[in-house]
């Protein structure tokens, strides 16, 4: 009996040392390698950097939403939204009905010769019932919102095409509204 004791008493603070030293994935992950106040990511392959003038991330709704909105100087934009914000963690990108963080990349192409003929594209995710990505909260500080994302979207008004968001990252300036 005394090593039947012995041996249920090593297994559980072998299994209490385990389960403690494992690191949560709500911890929200690396801050990404984004430069202060821009927005970086790769779509399709071809990177995209934001500029910092037209680049942010507003905490609103009594802190219960975060809305991140980066634009590039050649039109093109990322707009993030996680409904149910409560700081640094992780928050999927569609997956089931009550999941409401979604995501979008634009690009507009703008005709200088004929302005009305200029177009714009949306591809949005999430598109469908399936988690398409994923945003990573790494820190939030008094001034600023740094994380990591990536996720897939679809033009969903347009062509059905994909665009395939990685190696998406932030390190935004933080406004509350």
């Amino acid at each position: 009996m005394r090593i039947f004791k012995n041996v249920l008493l090593l297994f559980t603070l072998t299994s209490i040392i385990a389960l403690t030293s494992c690191k949560s994935d709500d911890d929200g992950g690396g801050p990404g390698n984004a430069p202060s106040g821009t927005l970086v990511a790769k779509i399709n392959g071809q990177n995209f950097q934001s500029l910092d003038i037209s680049s942010s991330a507003t905490v609103a709704n009594n802190g219960q939403n975060l809305i991140i909105i980066a634009s590039s100087s050649d039109g093109n934009a990322f707009a993030i939204t996680i409904v149910g914000y409560s700081g640094p963690g992780t928050y999927p990108i569609g997956g089931g009905a009550n999941i409401f963080n979604s995501a979008s990349y634009t690009e507009t192409d703008v005709d200088i010769n004929n302005p009305q003929n200029s177009t714009t594209e949306i591809w949005q995710a999430p598109y469908d019932d399936t988690q398409v990505g994923e945003i990573n909260i790494s820190e939030e500080t008094d001034t600023k919102v740094i994380g990591t994302f990536d996720f897939t979207g679809k033009n969903v008004n347009g062509d059905q095409s994909l665009r395939t968001i990685t190696e998406g990252s932030f390190d935004l300036s933080k406004q509350i509204s």
